[in-house]
């Protein structure tokens, strides 16, 4: 309790409070506007917060990263398209609310779940945080790399069925953190006597160039569509009532986010399906997920907004990141010489409960937003796909030249968007890289740390954390490749895609079949009334 007047003190600014403000309005925003999503804006606005106060930039980009998804299940109750890419789950049972003429019951749903999620994974950091510091000290250099080296497989494993592109990928992030001068010895590795290349691949501009640039070259590709908003009945503050019927499904969801968001390389898309899944059931009417059930609702909206507030704390405890989105804001910590880790929780703990206590606030600010402005932000989802490409492009390309003042950064940063626009046609993952780049300097740093003080291989496992990490290292490369093994000696080895392709056109079959059948049906009772007339 000590430390909570100091962390008041920290929250307790006017450029603290705008810059909670912004965040929770420009990220709901930001997610109600398809095509967008937090990546592109956070990218954007990275470069802005290297010259705030620490507490500023991450309670800005917390706000968008938390708010968003609050955002994102507008377009997705009511035009059927997700705002974010983790709302895609929304419109199971959303849309078809508003088809029946249920859009507010759908909208007041989606935001209750959404706020019980999101505090109720604040409050579970507030309690754990002693738990954190307690823990924390015990993780050394190689228990550090071990939990690198596992965040890095996660990576890798969830990606099912892309795991090799994947770890393709990741070692292609891992090359691009070892361009420029080495840490140790400071010479120059992967630089081909070019001096531009000396200060290494900033990641900034990767992460600018995959996510930002890459969706502005995608919607400046894309058509525009005329979007019909429908019309709606019913109160956005009866989704409250409604969810107190519901405490179970709010609950196990949460907690799954929650989990979920701890371990790194997951996320938000495993909690969802595994909320959904197990709300699915236990359900007493599994029958209606996906027909607009309130539960289907309240399981995917409640996960996906656990998950921000989780994800903090792989990076906060251990300086890990476990998703793009948190390694960009490690980038924040960085530039400020806050290094996250065990340390600051021993020494800046005030600061960790300032950040908690901001995420609180901010539930509740965009809670009220929403219920206050939701007429107004439907028309969002009005906004042109190209001129909104447009202004992504150059707001992106503003601040890549805003970092160094270099067009050289530029030029990479435009390489990168090219690749990443390659990866999303071909829906192949970006994070990986994002991921790579932030773990294999970190995973160098502490290898070289560690080796000085062991003389035997099994030396680098001696310590408990550092065995632990180890065996469930093994046991999730074991489980991994006994699953593939399985998969491989089935009868049936399509892939997945192929599957989805052959499903989508035998429903495509039955549905021409049923056309022509009602068709041929409608000929003969023409027929028949034709020859009764005669």
């Amino acid at each position: 309790m000590d430390m909570l007047p100091a962390a008041l003190e920290v929250l307790w600014r006017w450029d603290v409070a705008l810059a909670l403000l912004a965040g929770s309005i420009g990220g709901v925003a930001i997610g109600a506007i398809p095509g967008v999503g937090p990546a592109v804006a956070i990218a954007i606005l990275l470069p802005a917060t290297f010259a705030m106060d620490p507490i500023v930039g991450l309670t800005l980009l917390l706000g968008i990263y938390g708010s968003s998804m609050y955002g994102g299940a507008i377009p997705a109750i009511l035009i059927n398209t997700p705002g974010t890419a983790v709302n895609a789950l929304t419109t199971y049972d959303g849309y078809p609310m508003t088809q029946r003429g249920e859009a507010r019951r759908a909208l007041s749903l989606a935001y209750s779940a959404s706020f019980v999620g999101g505090m109720f994974s604040v409050i579970c950091l507030i309690f754990l945080s002693p738990v954190l510091a307690k823990i924390a000290p015990m993780f050394g250099s190689r228990e550090i790399f071990l939990a690198a080296l596992l965040g890095m497989i996660l990576v890798v494993v969830a990606h099912r069925g892309q795991m090799l592109i994947a770890a393709a990928l990741s070692g292609f992030g891992i090359f691009l953190s070892t361009v420029g001068l080495e840490p140790a010895a400071y010479t120059r590795r992967y630089t081909f006597e070019q001096s531009w290349l000396a200060g290494g691949v900033d990641l900034i501009v990767v992460v600018l160039g995959l996510f930002a640039l890459s969706q502005a070259f995608l919607l400046l590709t894309m058509d525009d569509e005329k979007i019909r908003l429908p019309r709606s009945r019913g109160s956005l503050l009866q989704g409250f009532r409604e969810l107190a019927r519901h405490p179970r499904v709010a609950a196990v969801s949460s907690g799954f986010g929650v989990l979920m968001g701890m371990i790194p390389g997951v996320g938000e898309f495993t909690a969802q399906f595994m909320s959904y899944t197990s709300a699915r059931k236990l359900s007493k009417t599994p029958q209606s997920f996906g027909n607009g059930s309130a539960e289907g609702l309240i399981a995917s909206e409640s996960a996906n907004n656990a998950v921000p507030a989780a994800a903090m704390i792989p990076l906060l405890a251990l300086g890990i990141p476990g998703e793009a989105l948190t390694a960009m804001m490690l980038s924040v910590f960085y530039v400020h010489n806050v290094v996250p880790g065990p340390g600051l929780f021993q020494n800046d703990m005030p600061f960790v409960v300032a950040l908690y206590i901001a995420l609180l606030i901010l539930n509740l600010l965009v809670l009220v937003f929403l219920l206050i402005s939701t007429g107004w932000l439907v028309h969002l989802t009005r906004i042109p796909n190209r001129f909104l490409g447009m202004c992504v492009l150059l707001l992106s390309f503003v601040g890549v030249f805003s970092i160094r003042n270099s067009a050289v950064d530029c030029l990479i940063a435009g390489a990168f968007g090219l690749l990443g626009f390659v990866l999303k046609r071909l829906n192949l993952p970006i994070v990986p890289i994002i991921l790579g780049m932030v773990l294999g300097g970190i995973m160098e740093v502490k290898l070289r740390t560690s080796l000085a003080r062991i003389r035997e291989p099994l030396d680098f496992i001696d310590r408990p954390i550092a065995f632990i990490l180890f065996c469930v290292i093994l046991i999730i490369l074991g489980s991994t490749l006994w699953q593939v093994w399985r998969d491989w000696r089935k009868p049936d080895r399509r892939t997945p895609q192929k599957k989805a392709v052959k499903h989508f056109n035998t429903r495509i079959a039955g549905r021409t079949a049923r056309h022509f059948e009602n068709r041929i049906k409608q000929q003969r009772r023409r027929r028949f009334y034709d020859h009764l007339g005669s």
